[in-house]
């Protein structure tokens, strides 16, 4: 009787035995294959990841076509952004055709990256972004607060302007980050400094002066710099001494080569004062123009109000944009790249090309009252200079947004 408790008993615990050693082995099994599917799976979104990165690198992000997206343009509404500038709010200012809203730019090779306003915000952590130029600067600028801002309670956000306004300075507080703009359009030292009255007659700039504007941009981690569009006449002042000064020489030189010479400078300061460990650097080319339809087949004496289509036209380039300049900056930044400091170009001039619809035109507030000649043609009043917001511009900071997660 014991001797057959005890193989009832031996049987019994071979059998929880079995069971538990079963349990073992189905558990080993299992995590096994969860480590080989989770490690394949990380190698395939490593994988894609990189190889995203890798086409992203490859692929020319200038080159392409707009494709119209009303499902996920405009990437933010003109009424919601609590910084949106009256010279660009052409909703506010009545204009009722919104599709230059809905407007996405395609490289032919790749596609952008989404922007991602909390992903920025968190690798501008502790840092400054600053672009510094002229009104279209200003506007690109607007056009990033408003694309990040949304992001940001209101408790936690800011706007404040210093240096008599010639710094507006952006803050998220949580993430102690700001994204600036500072007034100057030539970006060296001119007589167009002020950013209220700079409208003078005769415009005069101290080519090989800039430390006064620097001072305000060095410490930046990331520098965004733009120059064109108040360069464009066929010569201008050069001042050689202080304003002010009796013994200051003036000289008339032409603009290619006053050009020439300011950019000059801007580099020389770069090269001298950049940390190439810490900053980013960029430069956007110039903004085109929509002021003569008869480029683009319209009627003479017409420009871009009323214009409601894109150019369809690939490669068509307006005479407001200047080959030679753009070669002027092509060659000051490729000779920086030999001296070992890389400022990457923002070529948004063929892509904004196309966009004749995308300007104001009649649509901002006026900062002086209109005569009664203006308003009976509306053409001689219409800004085919500046953007749109939500428009053009946020397109130039979905290429910065590539080009800031590309390091």
């Amino acid at each position: 009787m014991a001797k057959a408790q005890q193989i009832v008993v031996a049987k019994s615990t071979w059998g929880i035995r079995n069971i538990f050693q079963s349990l073992v082995a189905i558990l080993k099994t299992t995590l096994v294959v969860t480590a080989i599917y989770v490690t394949q799976e990380g190698e395939q979104w490593s994988q894609e990841r990189t190889s995203s990165t890798e086409s992203l690198s490859k692929c020319n992000l200038f080159s392409g076509k707009w494709v119209f997206d009303n499902k996920s343009y405009p990437l933010y509404k003109e009424q919601q952004c609590t910084f949106m500038s009256d010279q660009l709010a052409c909703e506010k200012f009545g204009r009722k055709d919104l599709s230059y809203q809905n407007w996405r730019w395609k490289p032919h090779q790749c596609d952008l990256p989404r922007f991602n306003a909390t992903a920025l915000l968190e690798r501008l952590r502790n840092k400054r972004l600053v672009f510094v130029g002229d009104s279209l600067n200003r506007g690109q600028w607007v056009s990033m607060v408003c694309l990040v801002e949304s992001s940001v309670p209101p408790t936690l956000k800011s706007m404040r302007a210093v240096a008599n306004g010639s710094l507006s300075i952006f803050k998220a507080e949580e993430y102690n980050a700001t994204i600036e703009f500072y007034w100057a359009p030539l970006l060296v030292e001119s007589n167009s400094d002020d950013p209220v009255n700079h409208k003078v007659q005769d415009r005069t700039v101290r080519v090989q002066a800039i430390k006064k504007h620097a001072g305000f941009w060095t410490d930046a981690d990331i520098l965004v710099f733009n120059t064109f569009l108040w360069w464009r006449r066929r010569a201008m002042n050069v001042l050689w001494g202080s304003f002010g000064d009796p013994n200051g020489v003036y000289k008339r030189v032409r603009m290619v080569r006053v050009y020439e010479m300011a950019l000059r400078t801007w580099s020389d300061w770069l090269e001298v004062h950049i940390n190439r460990n810490k900053t980013q650097l960029f430069f956007v080319s110039m903004s085109p123009t929509h002021q003569k339809a008869h480029e683009w087949g319209g009627a003479r004496g017409d420009n871009c109000y009323k214009e409601t289509d894109l150019i369809q036209e690939e490669g068509y380039w307006g005479n407001g944009s200047i080959p030679s300049m753009m070669r002027v900056v092509e060659n000051v930044l490729e000779d920086l790249k030999g001296r070992g400091l890389k400022v990457q170009l923002l070529n948004i001039t063929q892509l904004s090309e196309y966009r004749k619809e995308g300007h104001p035109s009649i649509y901002r507030k006026q900062w002086e009252p209109l005569t009664e000649e203006q308003l009976s043609n509306p053409n001689t009043y219409a800004d085919c200079i500046h953007w749109c917001l939500p428009g053009v511009p946020d397109t130039w900071n979905v290429l910065l947004y590539a080009y800031i997660f590309r390091r």
